[in-house]
């Protein structure tokens, strides 16, 4: 298919913000998660966090259960795990994987490369606040929620004829854990309020009117733990009477009851223990104190709002959304529930906000939810994909802000990550392994099957770059510059020839985490990955245009262009897929939860199915040979990818299967926990972030230079608008479509440039109209359609395209342009 030059002439009209707003007026619907009955298990409760402070709600009417976490209390202590051994063990293990000798590098490698001391510390639970209700076992009329749209939870029952109500947040911007108390009748609020900890050993103490409980962190594996914590809680009453003693408020006969908590640590960074947790734990808490509920409630809303409603999703509502939220997530698949899909992406929203603040930790895997001392996978930060994938959706759904806390991560990871390159591997710059947790390790840690994989630092810069990408600060950009050279000064001097293809590679490396068939079919370590070609590829070129913008390093990017010319390209193997390894050894029935050799599909944009059709196809074809189902981040991973193949329908059938319910006695599979938590199974926060980022892909992508309008959008989402997406170039987009073709489209800029829309043919013939201010006669002019977008090859292949076409309008800063189709 051939498309011809033609000029088109398309109707633009500047307008003002109130107008807007008519335009794109959500249905009226509440953004809340809601129950008829208490969480029985941790997967049911709701979470509500502060980016330091996480609160799980259970909402059981005679004993309420709070768990709660602190960003900061993780085991263990600042420590390196680099160590020499390697240096002595790289080239016989390089030699090995060389020789085909694949299981023999791997022993050698888990037992030599590996970290010799500890294998990352884990993210731990500061323990729980309980509130019991002597009589209130007998209840009715339960409910309970969690409202996105405010960052509150609620419960609500009625027990011998008195409403009893409890609201919970995490105040922003105070601090602290909050509990209101009331009740339908005064003197109705009668119970105890304790603390505790699973931690061996804790101190629970009773100071005046408030209790706290200090601790200190577990020591891992030789690794001792200091950080130290501490909890305190205090209430203020209307009516009755509250006391404190052996560490219990007790209430009596009260009309309303404000509870106040809050949590500190030692931590100051991950070089230094230096903070005092109790001066800090005292005054959150008696600043908090000065404050009834509704003042902290009003700043607390004030600040989350400002981040969250810039950006509205609807795609309207069906009968379904009577039901509970648990239920909704039952028949997802069965029944039609469009607005289920719109609240999980705007609770993906949620998470993000309420686990990644500024000045704070990266969410983790987890985000900072987490009831264990030793969770999953220590709830550490994944670096092969998990770590990055909670950040997908900041930039793409206008949090920006949030994406700071994971861009301080890479920077700290770049200081301890050149202690790492320099002892293990006599390398310049700085390494990333698969793994790093909040005293930022950087070696390999676990087994060779995940651990040996030395690319981390690639994927965190690609992260650094796409931010730029959105922003187009040149400021940020002179920042991360350096980093950015450091992580590709690692890779110069640590890749090799390969003696058997002739290619530059990294090595020892695997595809994360998968097996492949060389030797006896059991080992993952290996030369040359398809996703290490991928990422260094991107690291590379992106240094290569970055020094154009900031015209400096010129003799360097000579270095990388002839590093990139000895390494190997994206193949297509035997059965038509895109390979996973340099040798062609893919089985067309694994369905192994990683699809890393799709990373250049998504999130990276080197398989176009305009640039690159051949390898779009085989992407396909390996994308369908693993299948759908999985884990619940691998699932948000395909979303993401269907989409990115121009697959609206696939993409909402992974929804679909993401949007499955996990119950409490199902073992295996992955979807959704009744609480909207991803299931991988265990619980991991990914997935949520995941499909945030994977919704937004189908409505609007921005990956090829250009904003590619409604590009994988599922034919059952007949009507709808978003508000507020963001676009790379730094262009704020507002869209609304009606019979699955766009109805209006606003466009403002954040900054000068060329805005050039993406879209179906649908909408040709429509006129351009620019208004400036007040003026009542318009100025009209053509925009030139650009040269064919598919190109002749894509005629020959399996690739299947309607016709698209391109449309450049020139922006300043601040200005605003809202295009209607006829």
């Amino acid at each position: 298919m051939i498309l011809k030059n033609r000029n088109i002439k398309i109707l633009c009209c500047l307008i003002f913000l109130f107008g807007v707003n008519n335009l794109f007026a959500q249905t009226e619907t509440e953004l809340k998660l809601w129950y008829d009955k208490p969480a029985e298990i941790w997967n049911e409760a709701l979470p509500l966090g502060n980016g330091r402070l996480g609160a799980m709600v259970f909402g059981d009417p005679a004993v309420e259960r709070l768990q709660l976490n602190e960003e900061t209390i993780w085991a263990g202590s600042p420590n390196s795990i680099a160590h020499d051994k390697a240096l002595k063990a790289l080239p016989k293990v390089r030699q090995l994987i060389f020789d085909g000798k694949y299981k023999e590098a791997q022993d050698l490698a888990t037992s030599d490369i590996r970290s010799q001391t500890n294998n990352g510390m884990p993210y731990q639970t500061f323990g729980s606040v309980y509130l019991s209700f002597p009589g209130h076992q007998n209840y009715t009329n339960y409910y309970r929620d969690l409202d996105i749209e405010n960052a509150t939870a609620k419960v609500q029952y009625i027990v011998d004829g008195v409403t009893f109500t409890r609201e919970i947040l995490t105040a922003f911007s105070d601090q602290v854990i909050v509990v209101k108390l009331t009740a339908s009748q005064p003197g109705q609020i009668t119970g105890n309020v304790f603390m505790n900890s699973p931690f061996d050993k804790t101190l629970t103490t009773t100071e005046g009117n408030q209790v706290s409980l200090s601790g200190e962190t577990s020591t891992v594996e030789g690794q001792r733990g200091r950080v130290k914590f501490q909890g305190r809680m205090a209430a203020r009453n209307i009516g009755g009477d509250v006391s404190v003693k052996n560490g219990i408020i007790s209430i009596n006969k009260a009309d309303e009851v404000t509870l106040y908590i809050s949590i500190a640590t030692n931590f100051k960074n991950y070089k230094e223990l230096t903070e005092d947790e109790v001066a800090k734990s005292k005054a959150y808490l008696d600043k908090a104190l000065i404050k009834d509920f509704e003042a902290i409630k009003s700043t607390h809303v004030t600040y989350y709002q400002k981040f969250f409603n810039r950006v509205s999703f609807d795609l309207g509502i069906t009968e379904a959304a009577k039901e509970t939220t648990d239920a909704r997530i039952r028949k997802f698949d069965s029944q039609f529930d469009p607005q289920l899909a719109s609240l999980y992406f705007q609770f993906g929203r949620y998470l993000l906000i309420s686990c990644s603040q500024p000045g704070g930790q990266p969410a983790n895997l987890q985000g900072i939810w987490n009831d264990m001392l030793f969770p999953p996978w220590e709830s550490k930060y994944t670096m092969n994909i998990n770590a990055e994938m909670n950040y997908w959706p900041a930039e793409l759904t206008n949090l920006s802000e949030m994406h700071e806390p994971f861009i301080q991560m890479v920077k700290e990871v770049a200081e301890t990550g050149k202690e790492t390159a320099q002892i293990m591997y006599n390398a310049d710059g700085w390494v990333l392994h698969h793994n790093t947790d909040i005293w930022r390790i950087t070696g390999p840690i676990d087994n060779a099957a995940s651990g040996m994989w030395p690319t981390g630092g690639a994927w965190v810069c690609q992260d650094l770059w796409e931010r730029y990408l959105y922003t187009g600060d040149e400021n940020y950009l002179k920042e991360i510059y350096p980093i950015m050279k450091g992580a590709a000064n690692f890779f110069l001097d640590f890749m090799i020839k390969d003696p058997n293809s002739g290619y530059l590679v990294v090595v020892p490396s695997n595809s994360p985490e998968n097996t492949h068939a060389g030797e006896d079919g059991t080992s993952t370590i290996t030369a040359g990955t398809t996703m290490d070609n991928q990422l260094i590829f991107d690291l590379f070129t992106n240094i290569i245009r970055a020094t154009d913008i900031l015209s400096e390093d010129k003799n360097f990017t000579k270095k990388l262009k002839d590093a990139l010319a000895k390494m190997p390209p994206m193949q297509i193997g035997k059965h038509g897929q895109l390979q996973e390894w340099l040798i062609d050894w893919d089985d067309p029935e694994d369905k192994h939860r990683h699809v890393s050799h799709l990373y250049g599909l998504f999130p990276s944009n080197q398989i176009s199915p305009f640039k690159t059709p051949e390898l779009f196809d085989a992407a396909k074809t390996s994308l369908n040979f693993r299948g759908d189902e999985s884990t619940g981040w691998s699932m948000g991973w395909k979303v993401n990818l269907w989409a990115r193949l121009l697959d609206g329908n696939h993409a909402y059938k992974l929804l679909q299967d993401q949007l499955h319910l996990v119950t409490a006695d199902q073992r295996k599979g992955g979807g959704t926990y009744p609480n909207m938590l991803d299931a991988h199974q265990p619980f991991q926060i990914d997935g949520n972030f995941g499909c945030t980022a994977g919704i937004a892909e189908m409505l609007m992508q921005s990956h090829e230079g250009a904003i590619h309008l409604l590009p994988a959008l599922p034919s059952v989402w007949k009507n709808g608008s978003i508000k507020g997406l963001v676009s790379r170039g730094g262009y704020e987009l507002d869209i609304t479509w009606k019979n699955n073709k766009i109805s209006v489209l606003k466009i403002q800029a954040k900054r000068d440039g060329n805005c050039r829309l993406r879209l179906e043919s649908q909408i040709k013939g429509n006129h351009l109209k620019k208004a400036k201010g007040n003026n009542p006669n318009p100025l009209f002019y053509d925009v030139e359609v650009k040269k064919p977008i598919i190109s002749e090859k894509a005629e020959i292949k399996k690739v299947k395209l309607p016709e698209y076409y391109e449309y450049d309008v020139e922006m300043k800063a601040g200005e605003s342009y809202i295009f209607y189709a006829k």
